[in-house]
């Protein structure tokens, strides 16, 4: 099992900046990332990291602003959003797989989900 705590959302102006900080604990994921889910949408993909081969995924959305990173001593994922617009509005939702190969993009590849953290981008 694998245990993820998210922290960071909040209430940001167009433009602006927030991180976002994913906490896991438990057994190993190679695989960690992060999708949203906007009101009456699907939760869709953002952005993810497979340490073991140090690959990183974005979605073509957030190409360019965000940033996800990892703190392997602290086991610990990081989402850097910069330029931030009303359209990024959503709960941010952390994910984890043991998962080292595929398309790690899908919902379906991910077997670990955090709580959400609201993240409201006002214009």
């Amino acid at each position: 099992q694998v245990q993820l705590v998210e922290s960071g959302g909040g209430l940001v102006q167009a433009g602006g900046s927030l991180r976002l900080s994913c906490a896991a604990s438990g057994r190993t994921a190679y695989t960690m990332g992060w999708f949203r889910q906007a009101p009456g949408k699907e939760r869709d993909f953002v952005a993810a990291i497979n340490w073991s081969v140090g690959s990183l995924y974005y979605s073509d959305s957030v190409k360019g602003r965000f940033t996800i990173s990892r703190r392997n001593a602290a086991n610990t994922v990081y989402l850097q959003m910069n330029s931030l617009k009303p359209e990024d509005t959503a709960v941010y939702y952390c994910a984890a797989t043991q998962r080292r190969y595929g398309l790690l993009r899908l919902r379906s590849e991910y077997d670990y989900w955090g709580q959400g953290t609201q993240v409201t981008v006002s214009s």
